[in-house]
């Protein structure tokens, strides 16, 4: 028998001694006899400190009376208040900017639905850390939302017209052209807003005030059709507007003016005369100066976004190495650069580049990092759903979601990562290995591949339920 064994067996006989209580004596003095008994603590295995009464919930209970669910007075009032029916004056509103068909159909959905049910089972929280339930889709988000293709794809026959083509085509323009006297300039809808919306795009304006637009932009052009219908029968000739239309939507090509999806004008023949080496690449106007080397250009065509929202992302360069490559002309040295990039909501890119110039690097990798973003799945848009574990070469890394209030407890590199998605509240440890490379990779690798509990409540065949919303009204922190 090992001495190990030996010693195991002699602390086990004096932990189960100590426990034991020593049976008294038969012949007692009398003062023992009178005295109580003392009661022994038994001691534990393990060095933990015993509680002293039973550990209190973090959370307070909620009664039924105060989510005032108990009479049908106080679901009815609540119903009137949360769920009250749509006004004639909304209606109207409704009507303005919907087809009769689309009001049949919301006139059948407020129909089916009941305010009660939606009183009882789908109570909306007001809490700060609220779930986006609503989403508004009259806002387009250029990341996530895809342009709508209404037309076919261009044809890969079509070809630039000659000029015997263009001198035909420009005179069936003008027998197809309505009639009448020209006309000012048109206005567009920026002229119908607030001066201090000028300057932001389409999809920063509120609401209200885009509604309000075009309203008076819509009632702008029936004014300008009635003004072009009663001058057309006097005047002759084309419109400022017919001309503005043809130099810019008529297509110079052999494809009968089809309208198109792409927005790519078509690539000029390698030779064409009076143009063979002096095309260049026009600076795009809508870009305000922001981009004037084209830099950019090449990325807004693949994420449909802006220079100006480009500008906007948030990115951090995060690993930068000197590596060298051993050829047959010597040692050949370059950088290496990982650099990540993220709207702030939800959205991380991860790329890598590498370029004897560590400038070069840090620009290639930047634009793949935006190119390469992708949506994080984030719990109340503050940390990640539960326990996530990912794994890159030697590298382990254990991500945990954290109450809020908690913070980013990570490493450096990792807390540029939350910050860039959004995350607000997160645990990180490394397993094993600290490469500072495989360490981004492999936390990036877990934020993309966390549980989504509605794919695990769907393959259970149950139904996921906020629970704290249930039984607690909302008011969770």
């Amino acid at each position: 028998m090992s001495a190990a064994r030996l010693a195991a067996r002699s602390f086990l006989s004096r932990r189960l001694a100590a426990a034991v209580p020593a049976a008294a004596p038969a012949a007692s003095t009398p003062a023992a006899s009178t005295c109580p008994a003392v009661q022994q603590q038994q001691s534990q295995f393990h060095s933990s400190a015993h509680l002293e009464a039973r550990r209190r919930s973090r959370f307070k209970n909620v009664r039924a009376v105060e989510m005032g669910l108990t009479s049908d007075e106080k679901i009815e009032s609540f119903t009137k208040k949360k769920f009250a029916e749509y006004t004639e004056d909304e209606k109207a509103a409704l009507a303005h900017n919907y087809p009769a068909e689309h009001m049949e159909a919301i006139e059948a959905a407020e129909a089916a639905i009941d305010p009660k049910d939606l009183t009882i089972q789908g109570r909306l929280r007001v809490d700060p850390y609220r779930m986006p339930y609503i989403d508004d889709f009259s806002d387009i988000q250029p990341v996530i939302d895809k342009r709508a293709r209404r037309s076919a794809p261009p044809s890969h026959k079509a070809r630039f017209m000659d000029v015997d083509e263009f001198t035909q085509d420009l005179i069936n323009w003008a027998d197809e052209i309505r009639r009448g006297e020209p006309t000012h300039r048109m206005k567009k809808l920026r002229d119908f807003v607030p001066e201090e919306f000028f300057e932001k795009p389409e999809g920063q304006w509120p609401k209200d005030v885009r509604n309000e637009a075009f309203t008076k932009f819509w009632a702008y052009l029936k004014e300008q059709k009635d003004a072009d219908a009663k001058a057309a029968a006097n005047a002759t000739g084309p419109t400022d507007g017919d001309i503005l239309s043809y130099i810019l939507e008529r297509s110079s090509m052999t494809d009968n003016n089809l309208q198109s999806n792409s927005s790519l004008a078509p690539a000029l023949p390698d030779k064409v005369p009076g143009v063979e080496g002096k095309y260049r690449n026009a600076i795009d106007p809508a870009d305000d100066g922001l981009d004037d080397k084209g830099q950019y250009q090449e990325l807004k065509k693949r994420t449909g976004m802006s220079v100006r929202q480009i500008l906007q992302l948030k990115t951090k360069k995060l690993v930068h190495r000197r590596v060298v490559n051993q050829t047959r002309l010597g040692k050949i040295a370059s950088d290496s650069v990982m650099v990540i990039a993220g709207n702030g909501d939800g959205w991380l890119g991860l790329g890598m580049a590498k370029s004897v110039e560590a400038s070069i690097a840090v620009e290639k990798a930047t634009l793949l990092a935006i190119q390469n973003m992708q949506p994080i799945p984030r719990y109340e848009n503050r940390t990640i759903y539960g326990e996530v574990t990912a794994k890159v070469s030697g590298t382990i890394v254990r991500l945990t979601s954290r109450p809020p209030g908690f913070g980013l407890r990570v490493s450096h590199r990792i807390f540029e990562m939350c910050r860039a998605a959004g995350i607000r509240d997160l645990n990180a440890k490394f397993l094993r290995s600290r490469n500072p490379m495989n360490t981004v990779k492999a936390t990036y690798q877990a934020l993309l591949n966390q549980p989504n509990p509605e794919n695990l409540a769907i393959g259970r065949g149950k139904k996921l339920v906020d629970v704290r919303k249930v039984y607690y009204g909302g008011s969770v922190y």
